[in-house]
């Protein structure tokens, strides 16, 4: 007969192996329903369709189905806080762009940090442009333009769509760099913006592939701010900022607009892995390469052990933008 110590240890040890069983399971059966990509912003934009094209693609790797859904409002914010509230169990992903990830914490307005999440893979990237009308004869490039406002400080209206947001703080970097001053203009929308700009309204602004592409023939570029060379195609093969101002300080993914693809922190690890060798494996096909390259973005090809060390500069980077858009203001308001 066996004693009461021993049956309760075997009995703890067979119920450790049904709970191990079941996990094993479970991980084995994953994905045994949809799973939901969370998205940031709204459907009518090219982000949206490069997001749905990998996770279409990364649902068929699976052999499921990965949906993505919006939750737009509150800068990115909305979308991380529903994406937050569900369970740590693989079926819920986030698309870490950076607005949530990185700049609403850093400017005190989220509770989590980048270093809160599972990263995933790098998803993809999308350099901004500095813009004038096709016409435009008071400069030529981006060094007359540069000595242009050099010369008519404030006098000049420029937007970069809303205030505060990245492009804004692409631009102000620029200016600060170069010690020149031009009024900030925001719109909720770039695409507003060049609508504008075209109009007569804004002498210069700064501008998403999207809205460069549906407005190409009445726009110049006088550079692409980056230094990734890819970025060039999209813009035609202009210059790139740093051809003009190699000691610009926003560099790599410090310059542009990108997204990480996250899960809750919890998330099982076996489940992690199955995730990310799916997006992988869904963003080295050649048809959604192309595709999502032909709306204007770069797969950098960033793998989830790079996170911290590729998404911690750009943190840094970012608070000297910030550090410029409070120069920016400080400089009109002495005019």
């Amino acid at each position: 007969m066996l004693s009461l110590t021993t049956h309760l240890i075997r009995t703890a040890a067979a119920g450790a192996l049904a709970v191990s069983g079941g996990l094993a399971m479970a991980a084995d059966d994953f994905p045994s329903r949809p799973i939901t990509h969370v998205f940031p912003w709204g459907t009518s934009s090219p982000t949206f369709a490069a997001s749905q094209m990998i996770a279409t693609a990364m649902g068929e790797e699976l052999g499921g189905k990965v949906n993505t859904v919006s939750r737009t409002g509150a800068s990115g914010m909305n979308a991380f806080k529903s994406a937050l509230a569900e369970p740590a169990d693989g079926y819920t992903t986030i698309d870490g762009y950076l607005a949530p990830l990185v700049i609403a914490p850093m400017n005190g307005n989220a509770d989590h940090t980048y270093k809160d999440f599972i990263p995933l893979h790098f998803a993809v990237s999308n350099a901004f442009a500095i813009v004038s009308r096709a016409d435009e004869d008071r400069w030529s490039d981006l060094p007359s333009l540069i000595e242009y406002l050099r010369a008519n400080p404030g006098k000049t209206r420029y937007s970069a769509g809303p205030d505060v947001a990245l492009p804004h703080m692409v631009a102000a970097m620029v200016m600060q760099h170069n010690d020149t001053k031009s009024r900030h203009i925001p719109y909720s929308a770039i695409a507003d913006g060049i609508k504008d700009l075209r109009g007569g309204i804004l002498d210069w602004a700064v501008t998403t592939p999207g809205a460069y592409k549906a407005n190409e023939t009445h726009l110049r570029v006088e550079a692409v701010v980056t230094d990734a060379n890819d970025a060039q195609t999209w813009y035609g093969g202009a210059p790139l900022i740093h051809n003009y101002m190699p000691d610009y300080p926003l560099k790599g993914l410090g310059s542009v607009g990108w997204t990480w693809w996250l899960v809750k922190a919890g998330t099982p690890a076996d489940v992690v892995q199955e995730l990310r060798d799916a997006q992988w494996a869904a963003m080295q096909r050649d048809d959604v390469r192309q595709k999502v390259m032909d709306l204007g973005f770069v797969m950098n090809g960033y793998t989830a052990d790079e996170y911290d060390e590729v998404v911690g500069p750009v943190e840094s980077m970012l608070e000297a933008a910030n550090h410029a858009l409070a120069w920016e203001k400080q400089a009109l308001e002495g005019l």
